[in-house]
């Protein structure tokens, strides 16, 4: 059914994949870890979060990273920004491309991530959209805890197909659906994104799927098959968020590529330099990462 159909893949180990972690990963492993990321394909590439780096310290050298990235015109930076003060430093920077801004489907975790109610952090999303699109960037939105909340539970699809129409008002790039907790299955998965690309129109949908109980990668088979256009994964599968108690890493860009391409998608990456960089990554973390594919045989 998807033979020769094209996904698009946003690499956010730099930044998702990161942001959890307890040491410090220095700014030139960070930067070695973007520029193998290009090495092996990707060209969209989340680097990073402006956020408060009390909160949130593994990130405090946004600025200092984004200043030493390659220089390319066929390379989209995404910066990860929850406010208008983040999206004022993301664009100061004259390099972040692109701004990543984020609303939550509930006020418990609302107010905990971004100390915000669900509503105030949608207003918000659609600000930072419009100060990316005055400052000639573009903006993009996420809805995260999309499938489930830590805090409250279930979240009625309805509620997110309410969000993601008033969402799409701003004309973002795309709407993009986050399982920040990793609760969602496939069948969740399918009817979501069959409904969010109902609601918004001609806006591309985007998938970010955490792989906490083990169906990450099945739902990134869900979501491809209703037509989501772009999936983000860390590779390694590292990841996690410092709000949301029990997440776990992202699916893994390797596994994503692997299962992808093997099943006749186009995805256009170097996939033994993939499996390379994850390797180095390894070493880089000190510790096996939770990624599948790259730690088993070669094959074919």
């Amino acid at each position: 059914m998807l033979k020769n159909h094209a996904v698009e893949l946003v690499e956010v180990g730099p930044r998702d994949g990161l942001q959890n972690e307890v040491a410090i990963i220095s700014t030139a492993d960070k930067l070695a870890l973007v520029r193998r990321a290009i090495d092996y394909g990707v060209r969209r590439i989340e680097v990073t979060s402006f956020v408060n780096p009390k909160k949130v310290p593994q990130l405090a050298d946004a600025e200092e990273l984004v200043a030493m990235l390659p220089d390319r015109d066929d390379l989209t930076y995404i910066g990860l920004v929850l406010n208008r003060r983040g999206a004022e430093r993301a664009l100061a920077t004259g390099r972040i491309d692109e701004l990543g801004a984020v609303c939550v489907t509930s006020d418990g975790f609302g107010v905990r991530n971004q100390g915000q109610s669900s509503d105030e952090s949608l207003a918000a999303a659609m600000e930072i959209v419009g100060l990316a699109k005055e400052a000639g960037r573009s903006g993009q939105i996420t809805i995260a805890t999309a499938f489930g909340c830590p805090f409250e539970g279930r979240v009625a699809i309805e509620r997110v197909v309410e969000m993601a129409k008033r969402a799409a008002e701003a004309r973002p790039r795309e709407i993009a659906l986050a399982d920040t907790i990793g609760v969602g299955v496939p069948a969740q998965v399918s009817e979501m994104v069959g409904r969010i690309r109902e609601a918004v129109g001609d806006l591309p949908v985007r998938v970010h799927f955490h792989n906490t109980r083990g169906t990450g990668i099945a739902n990134v088979w869900a979501a491809v098959e209703e037509g989501a256009a772009t999936v983000d994964a860390s590779l390694g599968g590292l990841g996690g968020c410092p709000f949301a108690p029990g997440a776990a890493g992202n699916v893994a860009t390797e596994d994503v590529v692997y299962m992808l391409e093997r099943s006749g998608v186009v995805m256009d990456m170097d996939f033994p330099k993939m499996v390379e960089a994850a390797g180095w990554l390894t070493g880089v973390m000190g510790r096996p990462l939770p990624a599948m594919v790259s730690k088993a045989p070669a094959f074919p």
